[in-house]
């Protein structure tokens, strides 16, 4: 599927350190393995996208330092164009810590993540995309970004993370088509009325499957039963494969079955970045697991 998706947000350099527990305070924990690779929300949903025979762009920024380098390497080994902008600040490193049930800390720096500017997406690219998906950055660039791309008739789609309760994303999900979130960001936006704003919202419940409020309908799917093994970039991966099946499928409960394999499907592979394929994901999807319609 040859659907040009710009990805805009973080690119960091993340270091996964899996341990046999977390520790509590004055605590010890043993590390039992440690890997390093390209990170960061869009470069996560941009290679899962790049795997899912999409052609995906990452517009973010990176330092002008080794780790910089490495991202933009590994970036384009997985098929991902990237318009990084360099910065004076280093590479942004995240620290991934990821106990034996797969469940993910994480540790890290803001660094050069956040350089980058709307102006720095030149008009006609976007103009010329099938979508864009912001993953979380500064509301102020998200904003021009989702603003300008709703002018030039490109959907919007928009998975803020973790730090939606603490930034205002208001001006984003007003030009937003589509807003992705867990659990726990879903009860901030349900409190501050963000959902209102949003003709679709997917809730993530991790192992649990998710929940698609499309217009006035609801739609779920309990998900599929693996053994997570990391479920660090298990979203963006959700977030790509939902991307791909709503922009072919009329049958949303379809898209959704399709977004829950592609999220399974990274928390079984180690690290944030996950190198899907249609093969496994159907596989998955077909497997007998049955979406339910409210």
């Amino acid at each position: 599927m040859d659907m040009r998706v710009i990805c805009a947000g973080h690119v960091n350099w993340d270091v996964t350190l899996h341990v046999d527990h977390f520790p509590k305070p004055d605590g010890e924990g043993r590390i039992t393995d440690r890997s390093q690779s390209s990170g960061g929300s869009a470069s996560n949903a941009a290679v899962a996208l790049a795997g899912l025979d999409a052609d995906p762009l990452v517009l973010g920024s990176v330092g002008r330092d080794d780790h910089g380098t490495m991202a933009r390497r590994e970036l384009a080994a997985a098929g991902v164009e990237t318009l990084l902008v360099e910065s004076d600040e280093p590479t942004a490193v995240k620290y991934l810590i990821v106990d034996e049930n797969g469940g993910v800390a994480v540790l890290g720096n803001d660094g050069a993540n956040e350089a980058f500017c709307a102006s720095d997406l030149p008009a006609e690219t976007l103009a010329e995309a099938d979508h864009l998906h912001l993953t979380g950055q500064d509301p102020a660039t998200a904003a021009t970004l989702a603003r300008d791309a709703a002018a030039a008739d490109v959907p919007v789609s928009f998975d803020p993370g973790r730090r939606l309760p603490y930034r205002d994303y208001s001006a984003v999900l007003s030009h937003a088509d589509l807003l992705f979130c867990n659990d726990r960001e879903a009860d901030h936006a349900e409190d501050s009325g963000l959902f209102d704003t949003v003709p679709t919202v997917v809730v993530k419940h991790g192992d649990c499957g998710a929940t698609a409020y499309i217009d006035d309908r609801t739609v779920t799917n309990a998900g599929y039963p693996i053994e997570s093994v990391d479920t660090a970039g298990a979203g963006d991966a959700f977030a790509a494969g939902y991307l791909l099946a709503s922009a072919e499928e009329t049958n949303p409960e379809r898209a959704l079955a399709v977004a829950n394999a592609c999220g399974a499907l990274a928390a079984q592979s180690p690290g944030a970045q996950t190198t899907l394929d249609w093969e496994s994901v159907w596989e998955l999807v077909d497997s007998g697991q049955s979406p339910e319609t409210a």
